[in-house]
């Protein structure tokens, strides 16, 4: 029986790191994309050494040439993912009169449009296959904005209504969809430790939670 297949888009060493743990632990082979092919490597050899089979990928998700050029890569290599995670984020740091409209633009094109982008490359042989998961990276500034932060909040309210939207269309699909919208700084040890969060994904993976899971201290 072939194992089941997770991609993970914006590969690095949080969230991300956490939830290659969960789902290589659990039996899934790892995908992992990111642009920077060295820091991909040492996440893959993490990985390996934990024995769970995982693989790099070098993309770029504001580019989408290099973004299909990476799930052909998959799908020819490994076969259809049964999981999609969506982890790429970026920020600008700055009130909404500090920030530039090209900066905004440059964030939005990386926590929303790759996200919707990845949705497009792997979406349409999971409703083939009746079944599959899209998971997305959330934060609470999507939920409660503040100034300071406002390309981030602009990024994480718009994925956010992208997963539930396309929760909405998927729905009839068999195509589960979700978010962990993350209330604090990652870091391992405290409460918002990746391996923690981690546990959500799997949860909204398995249907234990659905929809959105807020990870905050009560």
């Amino acid at each position: 029986m072939q194992k089941q297949l997770i991609a993970i888009v914006g590969a690095g060493s949080g969230v991300s790191a956490g939830v290659a743990r969960k789902f290589g632990a659990e039996g899934f082979t790892v995908v992992l994309m990111a642009r920077r092919a060295e820091a991909l490597d040492e996440r893959v050899a993490e990985l390996k050494a934990s024995g769970i089979q995982a693989h790099p990928l070098v993309a770029d998700v504001t580019d989408p040439v290099s973004l299909a050029a990476a799930f052909a890569t998959v799908e020819a290599e490994f076969g259809t993912p049964d999981v999609l995670h969506y982890n790429a984020g970026a920020i600008t740091i700055g009130t909404p009169l500090e920030v530039s409209a090209a900066e905004v633009a440059g964030d939005f094109a990386v926590n929303v449009l790759g996200a919707l982008e990845c949705a497009h490359l792997v979406a349409p042989a999971m409703r083939e296959r009746g079944a599959g998961t899209l998971l997305f990276t959330g934060g609470m500034l999507g939920v409660n904005p503040v100034a300071s932060r406002v390309s981030a909040a602009i990024g994480k309210a718009g994925l956010r209504n992208l997963v539930f939207t396309l929760a909405d269309e998927l729905a009839a699909d068999g195509i589960t969809v979700g978010t962990v919208t993350i209330g604090g700084v990652v870091q391992a040890g405290t409460f918002f430790d990746p391996d923690a969060i981690a546990g959500s994904f799997w949860d909204l993976h398995t249907g234990a939670e659905t929809g959105e899971i807020q990870f905050v201290e009560s």
